[in-house]
């Protein structure tokens, strides 16, 4: 049998064989480098300036260049980006967002001063307007001869006042308690608008009244604070006068017959809106309360159980409505 030889079954990488370098001759001797002169014992040991890093290489002279490279970060999706050029698109684009956002607020500028407008000047005109309508509106308008109480009573109840009296429009002198004139006294007074209602059933009787003052936004809302701040509308010894009229139902409505009453200072028109109520059988009160208390649900006084609190309330705001509807502002109370 012959003998077997073994088999190769796997494929090798031969070797191959590098052509041989061309004879280059002999290297050519390389030339000694000069030696540094010897530095004199006290010469400064200042660094060479050729080893410094600002130092310019010359070309040619064999030493390496160093090259920084860029920083390097990752995007939202992890993607390696560039730092170096990132600051340019942004800068350009809040130069873009800078000058167009100055040429919109240039151009509403501009047009306000050709509009002869500051922005507030409508909330400044409105409250001119307000204090000019005492002598601008006719007396119907401003108390109208029948006001409409729908939902102003009692348990929302409707409510219907009539109007029996119309005071002359003058000054504020003896108009208020001397007490009340001195807190007033700081707004002013330019006119005083007074009129007379009485309910449905002729029971009660409510005077309401407007004072038309001098003063200007910061002034009536100075005044305005203080009242909240001092609780000054719920002081008896600040109590509004009513106005009687011989020959009606209100003939009797003295300052002894005050039940209840409401005092309300504007702030976006120079007035004080104002309302007292009373019987009209002309019975004295001696403990009268202010409308706000006396519309409280379980409240047990005289004036609260006779509705005499709702009553100054419900025609005060009717009538404060029926002043801003003649100067074109909302009204501020919902009820």
């Amino acid at each position: 049998m012959p003998a077997e030889h073994p088999s190769e079954t796997t494929r090798r990488l031969r070797p191959v064989p590098a052509e041989p370098e061309p004879d280059r001759g002999p290297a050519p001797e390389r030339a000694a480098a000069p030696r540094p002169a010897a530095r004199p014992a006290d010469a400064p040991t200042a660094p060479d300036p050729a080893l410094s890093w600002s130092a310019p290489a010359a070309p040619g002279d064999g030493r390496p260049w160093v090259s920084f490279g860029e920083p390097e970060g990752y995007d939202g999706l992890a993607r390696p980006r560039s730092l170096g050029g990132r600051g340019r698109p942004q800068a350009v684009a809040a130069a873009v967002c800078l000058v167009l956002g100055l040429g919109l607020v240039t151009g509403a500028v501009t047009g306000s001063w050709l509009a002869g407008d500051s922005g507030d000047g409508g909330a400044r005109d409105a409250f001119t307007a307000a204090g000019d309508l005492w002598h601008s509106v006719p007396v119907d308008q401003i108390f109208p001869p029948t006001v409409q109480g729908r939902g102003a009573g009692p348990g929302g109840a409707d409510r219907t006042w009539t109007r029996v009296a119309v005071a002359p429009d003058g000054d504020c002198a003896g108009a208020f308690d001397p007490l009340l004139a001195k807190v007033l006294d700081p707004v002013g007074c330019t006119r005083l608008l007074r009129a007379t209602y009485t309910d449905a059933t002729q029971s009660h009787v409510t005077t309401v009244g407007l004072l038309f003052t001098k003063a200007d936004a910061a002034a009536m809302t100075a005044l305005a604070g203080r009242f909240e701040k001092e609780g000054l509308g719920r002081r008896t010894d600040l109590m509004p006068l009513p106005y009687a009229a011989e020959g009606t139902v209100a003939a009797g409505f003295g300052a002894p017959q005050r039940a209840s009453w409401t005092v309300s200072v504007l702030t976006d028109a120079p007035v004080v809106v104002y309302a007292v109520s009373g019987w009209a059988d002309d019975r004295t009160v001696d403990e009268p309360e202010p409308a706000e208390q006396a519309m409280e649900s379980g409240a047990t006084s005289a004036p609260a159980q006779a509705g005499l609190g709702h009553e100054a309330q419900g025609l005060a705001d009717r009538v404060e409505r029926a002043l801003r509807g003649n100067v074109g502002t909302p009204t501020e109370h919902p009820s």
